[in-house]
């Protein structure tokens, strides 16, 4: 690791096969915990190239406890975190809404880092109790159209960095991967992610799959659609800049899609926003990146259309009967 770490500090960059290889004796737990900090603090002070987020991404995939869902459809709606804004759990949220309008979706969450509350920390606190059985995740998507995979029980190099993400309590690379390393290998994905840079790395790994994608980047620093302000997207059809007047809603402020202090109070948000019982604003913002995964999985539908699915979905409660179903059957 010594050696590593140098070539780190003399910004000097790995291969793909390099970045593999370390990642993978990260998981195995052959450096002690000084070094592993060391390390996940340099990629806080340099960008990641693609090679080297290519390599961390294969050697988590790798490592990983596969899941086999059988669904042309399915997608995940994940935000790399770690944009400190704190928000509500609006892509979990969201989760729940694509479900509900007959999507099944594979949630990839965990606890928060870099926030209080991600989406892990609010599903366990509503009585969720988190599993790797591939019967049960299938039961799940069967029941619910959804299951959630609670990433330190799929990943065994998640399992040796936590205490150390949980002490430097600021986003890393492992943020960034996130959305990379579902172990359901949805075909279609809604990535939401901090800055304008890591979207352009995301577009460039996701232009050589045969995934259905597109990524989310507000303008003003959200990893998903806030409506503080416009947002970048990046899909197979190119990059474009959204203007929220165009899609039809006005410009909310910043404290009206916060999260709670606690993850109890998350949980209320949460809830409430299921119950259809949140504010214009919450509901709204929910809504547009329901409709924007829809979208991802059906490309020739209008926003419109999307977002009236979307709405659908919330109104007549298909969203939290499926919410229930998950959690009761649990």
């Amino acid at each position: 690791m010594k050696a590593i770490l140098n070539h780190l500090f003399e910004h000097k960059t790995f291969s793909r096969g390099q970045s593999k290889e370390i990642l993978t004796n990260i998981a195995q737990g052959k450096y002690n915990n000084s070094q592993m900090a060391a390390f996940m603090t340099a990629y806080c002070m340099r960008s990641i190239t693609v090679d080297e987020l290519e390599g961390f991404r294969d050697a988590m995939l790798d490592l990983c406890l596969p899941v086999s869902i059988e669904s042309d459809d399915l997608i995940d709606l994940c935000g790399t975190g770690g944009d400190g804004k704190d928000t509500f759990n609006i892509s979990t949220l969201a989760s729940f809404v694509v479900a509900g309008a007959g999507y099944p979706v594979a949630k990839h969450g965990n606890y928060g880092v870099s926030s209080g509350c991600g989406s892990s920390n609010v599903m366990e606190y509503l009585g969720y109790t988190f599993t790797n059985d591939a019967g049960e995740l299938q039961r799940s998507i069967e029941r619910s159209n959804i299951c959630f995979l609670h990433a330190p029980l799929f990943h065994p190099a998640m399992k040796t960095v936590a205490p150390i993400r949980r002490e430097l309590g600021v986003k890393t690379f492992f943020n960034m991967l996130g959305p990379l390393v579902n172990p359901a290998k949805p075909k279609n994905q809604l990535v939401g992610v901090y800055n304008l840079e890591l979207a352009r790395l995301y577009a460039y790994l996701y232009q050589k799959s045969d995934t259905k994608y597109t990524i989310i980047n507000a303008l003003d620093g959200y990893d998903e659609v806030s409506l503080t302000g416009d947002f970048k997207t990046f899909s197979a059809v190119g990059e474009q800049i959204n203007e929220i007047e165009g899609l039809g809603f006005e410009k909310i402020a910043a404290d009206e899609i916060t999260g709670g202090h606690t993850v109890a109070d998350s949980a209320k948000i949460f809830t409430a926003v299921l119950a259809g019982e949140g504010t214009a604003a919450q509901q709204n913002v929910v809504l547009c990146n329901a409709a924007l995964a829809i979208r991802t999985i059906n490309p020739e539908k209008s926003f419109a259309d999307c977002y009236y699915e979307a709405e659908e979905s919330l109104i007549s409660k298909s969203a939290l009967i499926g919410f229930k179903n998950l959690i009761n059957a649990n």
